[in-house]
């Protein structure tokens, strides 16, 4: 069975295990049916998310000039304290960003490898956790736009991580911990005009990750470099796919690469 499209992260489906989902243009494949199969990845060119166009990929999927026009990859996208839209001053596109930051966000910790605190819109739960490989989470604050979340963010990474080791993610080099603890610890470090909005009650998320068998020693496929691939899928973990011979493949990170998928 063969498939050929645009990688785009895949989408995920909350369960026990975690649901994942390749969506293509006229396809979609369920990866979890495919633990324990042999697939082929053959790297077949690029397409810009947004252009649409043949153009080697910069970075997140956009081209180039995209990556530096897009309102969807401004520099708040990944620093949420840089959002104006709440003062109504303009990045690229202030109705975008009005839209984007002007909703309810979440300020949480995560347990991926370690304890981090993170930003995500609140429609975003628990998909941010998923994407990320935490196996616990729990929310911290919840504000009522992007600019709020983000200075509780830059706070409150003076006292705990905003990193994530993605190698000890996917080798489940992990413990738990008991994040209700971590949360109430870190109460008094929230800024001010963010108290308000803390989440008194609130109880962890656990999240199980459809993995057969985790590897020992990582080996990251770079479809550039290794343009075509052969491996036993052994389980899905954050946006990773994990083969049998510790190759690991970060399907996000590969997003506006054309692939052929190959399942035998």
């Amino acid at each position: 069975m063969q498939y050929q499209g645009v990688l785009t992260k895949m989408q995920t489906e909350i369960g026990d295990p975690i649901q994942y989902y390749l969506v293509f243009e006229s396809d979609f494949i369920h990866v979890n049916q495919l633990l324990d199969k042999k697939l082929r990845i053959e790297f077949v060119g690029y397409e810009c998310l947004a252009c649409k166009e043949n153009k080697k990929i910069y970075r997140q999927g956009y081209c180039y000039d995209d990556f530096y026009n897009r309102p969807e990859v401004g520099d708040w996208v990944m620093r949420p304290e840089l959002s104006k839209a709440h003062l109504g001053v303009e990045d690229r596109d202030l109705e975008f960003e009005k839209k984007v930051q002007l909703q309810p966000h979440i300020v949480y910790l995560a347990n991926s490898s370690n304890v981090k605190v993170g930003v995500t819109r609140k429609s975003q739960v628990p998909t941010r956790w998923i994407d990320q490989g935490a196996h616990e989470a729990i929310e911290i604050v919840e504000t009522p736009n992007r600019y709020l979340a983000g200075i509780t963010e830059v706070a409150l990474k003076e006292h705990v991580s905003d990193k994530t080791n993605w190698r000890n993610m996917l080798k489940n080099d992990v413990k738990d911990e008991d994040l209700i603890v971590f949360k109430n610890n870190l109460k008094n470090f929230i800024p001010d005009e963010v108290k308000e909005y803390f989440i008194e009650n609130g109880k962890e998320t656990e999240l199980h990750f459809p993995v057969l068998q985790y590897p020992d020693k990582l080996k990251s496929l770079n479809l550039e470099k290794t343009p075509e691939y052969m491996g036993v899928l052994k389980g899905i973990k954050g946006q990773y796919l994990i083969f049998d011979d510790n190759t690991v493949f970060n399907v996000r990170n590969n997003e506006g690469y054309v692939v052929k998928l190959s399942i035998n």
